[in-house]
């Protein structure tokens, strides 16, 4: 398996970032090559890597690479930009940017998790680009209203002590409490990714914890309560108009609730959904892995 490492220039008014990007497989072969879009916003791609199995199933080329702003793109002032900044387009534009450096804007397919999924869904319901050729959505939402909706949900049925201390301390603003995040790591556990967490999944949320300007913005304190930049985002009224045929995914106690996923499925004219038994990433559980691959892998290759 060949991989190659490399950053592309991305221009931003009179500034200019650079965007690390791997890719696996070899992009001259003549296969559309699958982007993956990781989530966060600011969790930098190490947990997205196992989906590199992707290539060995159907020896399509899979690119990875790091949102600016963290893991290997993060640049220096991150913590100094105003909150303006940080938009859904400017993420859009680092996309574009880079499918023209690689030279595959004739054919290429797209995965998006969480808010890389959200990510997807924007960039394909307002760009409409002519390569796109596959779409999947795992665990994603057209809007963060829903998301709330969903993540409250699942909130208000933890234990209450657990509840309790979670709304007394975002009531506070003293979210950077040990005991908040205790409590934050029971909804995660029973939501998001069982512990103990794989290796990948230390190291991107690490990346986050040590720079966490990019989730702070946007999102927020916590997966529950979004207070950023995000908070009015919505692509519902767009998403009938992507074309792409497109798969979602979600799992059972995935904090991304069908409440978030079926208003994809009811709109947009070609899709499957595929559920999975566990939480949201189930390209990290034992349980659901391996079915994971070899549902997104058929897609790609036969839808």
């Amino acid at each position: 398996m060949t991989e190659v490492t490399g950053k592309v220039d991305f221009k931003v008014g009179h500034d200019t970032y650079q965007t690390w990007y791997k890719v696996v497989g070899d992009l001259t072969s003549g296969a559309h090559p699958l982007i993956v879009l990781h989530g966060g916003p600011g969790v930098s791609h190490e947990y997205m890597t196992p989906l590199a199995e992707i290539h060995n199933k159907c020896n399509i080329p899979v690119v990875f690479y790091d949102q600016i702003g963290i893991g290997k793109s993060f640049f220096e002032g991150v913590a100094d930009k105003p909150k303006e900044f940080w938009t859904v387009d400017l993420f859009v534009d680092e996309l574009e940017n880079l499918v023209a450096h690689l030279g595959v804007q004739n054919g290429f397919a797209l995965l998006g998790h969480s808010w890389g999924a959200m990510l997807g869904a924007h960039y394909a319901s307002h760009r409409h680009p002519v390569g796109l050729k596959h779409l999947v959505i795992t665990s994603g939402t057209p809007s963060m209203a829903l998301w709330e909706q969903s993540t409250r949900q699942l909130l208000k049925a933890l234990p209450a002590d657990v509840r309790e201390t979670i709304e007394r301390h975002e009531k506070e603003g003293t979210t950077d409490s040990p005991e908040y995040e205790k409590m934050v790591g029971i909804f995660f556990e029973k939501h998001v990714c069982k512990s103990p967490w794989p290796k990948v999944m230390e190291t991107s949320f690490a990346a986050m914890m040590e720079h966490p300007t990019v989730y702070h913005t946007m999102n927020g304190p916590s997966e529950f309560t979004i207070t950023g930049t995000l908070k009015s985002w919505s692509c519902l009224d767009q998403i009938h108009t992507i074309t792409t045929p497109t798969l979602l995914t979600n799992g059972v106690m995935d904090e991304a609730q069908d409440v978030c996923m079926s208003p994809f499925f009811q709109r947009i004219p070609h899709v499957k959904w595929a559920q999975f038994s566990q939480r949201h990433m189930p390209f990290l559980e034992e349980e659901d892995q391996e079915r994971y691959f070899q549902v997104v892998a058929d897609f790609l290759t036969y839808a």
